[in-house]
């Protein structure tokens, strides 16, 4: 017989895994029901070339409180579990292929963790150690493909990350890549749109879903950050870009009864639950009209769960409570163009010749002599 002291943290972690889930999870199959004004409809799918190199900064914070009440412990006693992760995400788009409006990309990201501000300021203000960080700091690779339809696939190096890190990566992606569910069509300004979907992360709470509603506000200037003064410099003769504004809110729904609401896998382990589980957030993008980047967006989101865990014959139970807040702000800070020898090295990097080099191309570039091999 399975003892329920020695599965406590099997709920315990299912409600914790829930609780940093729960927030950015905009990779669903949708259903679609618009209706908007008569604008010209955009694609906001991000634009790329192979070899681009843009740079985030995010800034992801989640406060949780988890209590717990058995049998033999009466007490609540509280488990506070913070996260706060800042961090400079530099990632490079090493294959684009296209796919309708859409695209299958190869990319690879050198994630940089920073130290957040003492008193949390916003991840467009550095302090001195995060302008220029110490060539010691980890710097950790993660590769990666993002489907058309937003999904991720061929996922390698993100077992080096923490936790907290993994935390803050995945929820770039669900902000980076959430145009991939917008309707098939395209959006237009005044549109509104909705999609249910249901809740993947692991809960003691069967039957979750969450219904979303979006609506592409209004196109406003994109008001873009930088970490450099150089990059600032290079934006300088550039026209001011135009975002659109999307606003997203979303409710979650529990269709499972508060009186039995076991999950599969929790029967499997001879356990029951009971309870309810409540949550809401927000997301404001901002996405370029020109790129179909994500220039700046953030999120806020709550959600609480009250729990009985008990064994299926009645015979223990332990009752949990946890609210969860988190928040959520990306910025991109640097769109690096493509120099002359990046330009002539994506070119050249479909000529293969069973890897024997067949020439030597060499560039000047600020004064430096480049040298590379063309295989």
């Amino acid at each position: 017989m399975h003892n329920i002291d020695s599965h406590g943290n099997f709920a315990v972690q299912g409600m914790r895994v829930f609780a940093r889930t729960f927030v950015g999870a905009f990779l669903m199959a949708a259903t679609f029901r618009p209706a908007g004004s008569g604008a010209e409809r955009v694609n906001l799918f991000p634009k790329l070339r192979a070899g681009q190199v843009i740079t985030y900064r995010i800034r992801f914070r989640v406060d949780t409180a988890l209590a717990s009440q058995s049998s033999v412990v009466m007490p609540l006693v509280p488990s506070p579990l913070q996260v706060d992760v800042l961090a400079n995400l530099r990632v490079e788009f090493m294959e684009v292929q296209s796919a309708g409006s859409k695209a299958l990309i190869h990319a690879r990201m050198q994630f940089e963790a920073l130290h957040p501000e003492a008193e949390g300021g916003d991840p467009g203000k550095q302090s001195p150690q995060e302008t220029a960080p110490s060539d010691a700091t980890p710097k950790k690779i993660i590769e990666f493909m993002i489907h058309p339809d937003g999904q991720l696939t061929d996922v390698k190096g993100d077992d080096a990350l923490s936790p907290e890190e993994h935390q803050a990566w995945a929820e770039w992606v669900s902000l980076f890549v959430m145009a991939a569910v917008f309707p098939e069509k395209g959006i237009k300004r005044g549109e509104k749109w909705e999609s249910e979907e249901a809740e993947k992360a692991a809960a003691p709470i069967a039957g979750l879903t969450w219904l979303r509603r979006s609506t592409y506000v209004q196109d406003e200037a994109c008001e873009r950050q930088h970490l450099e003064s150089g990059e600032q410099a290079s934006m300088a003769g550039q026209a001011p870009e135009t975002c659109a504004v999307i606003v997203t809110t979303a409710a979650l729904r529990q269709k499972s009864s508060k009186k039995d609401a076991t999950p599969e896998d929790f029967k499997l382990h001879q356990l029951r639950t009971m309870g309810t589980a409540r949550g809401t957030n927000q997301v404001v993008a901002y996405i370029s009209l020109r790129t179909g980047l994500v220039v700046r967006a953030t999120e806020e989101a709550s959600q609480s769960m009250d729990v009985t865990l008990e064994k299926a014959d009645g015979s223990n139970r332990v009752h949990y409570k946890m609210d969860a807040k988190s928040n959520a702000e990306v910025l991109l800070v640097a769109d690096t163009p493509l120099s002359v020898t990046e330009q002539i090295r994506v070119h050249l990097r479909g000529l293969n010749h069973g890897g024997t080099c067949i020439g030597r191309i060499t560039l000047r570039k600020r004064g430096a002599r480049q040298s590379f091999g063309v295989r």
